[in-house]
């Protein structure tokens, strides 16, 4: 049963690829390339919390997103849980993940835009605000990063976990979309590829716009 649709699938492996870059390309002092994939991660970021809201099923915050008591109570659980993979989405615990992790990386891009080290590149917005204010974001911006590794190390921790303890191979179900489910499972409604390509164009064109300040 097809449950994650190509844009989630999209999104997720850009990201993993766009987080090393973006820290090896700050780290080497390579900014024009750091303001490129941070341009491309808040893209992405952007067009992910817009699907959510109005894009496939399985991709939509309203249906993976229960209460944070249900989360916990599946964490507790998760050793009799062993068996087949049977959600049609992200797991209670999951989803919670998933929107930490767009958080991070939300305000990560946002407060670099703000930035301005005074040596090596300035954020497009950085001269629309204070220098106090452009100053507060480089903090946040230099020090998020440690919040967004560990969090990395818990979705891994966690994806191995699933994997070696309960026998379910969430990273296949990313690659190729697709879970074995019993026969007679309904499968979720996918969303329109030209409302994707809509929201990925119009996030896109927002970004830019934004690039453009500076």
């Amino acid at each position: 049963v097809k449950v994650w649709d190509g844009w989630v699938r999209l999104v997720h492996w850009s990201i993993v690829i766009l987080i090393p870059v973006s820290y090896l390309t700050a780290r080497s002092h390579n900014m024009d390339w750091h303001m490129r994939s941070g341009y491309a991660l808040l893209t992405l970021v952007i067009f992910r919390i817009l699907w959510g809201l109005v894009g496939s099923e399985p991709a939509r915050f309203m249906t993976f997103l229960r209460s944070p008591f249900a989360a916990l109570a599946h964490l507790r659980q998760m050793r009799r849980e062993a068996g087949p993979d049977r959600e049609l989405t992200h797991n209670p615990a999951g989803g919670w993940m998933v929107v930490v992790i767009l958080s991070l990386l939300l305000t990560q891009a946002v407060t670099g835009l703000f930035t301005d080290d005074q040596i090596f590149t300035r954020g497009p917005l950085a001269t629309q605000v204070s220098g106090a204010t452009s100053d507060w974001a480089g903090f946040i911006h230099i020090r998020l990063i440690n919040a967004i590794g560990i969090v990395i190390f818990l979705h891994i921790a966690a994806v191995i976990w699933y994997r070696v303890s309960l026998g379910h191979d969430l990273v296949q179900a990313m690659m190729i979309g697709t879970k074995p489910m019993p026969a007679g499972t309904t499968p979720p409604r996918m969303g329109h590829p030209v409302l994707a390509l809509a929201l990925l164009g119009a996030s896109a064109g927002f970004v830019n716009w934004i690039s453009r300040f500076g």
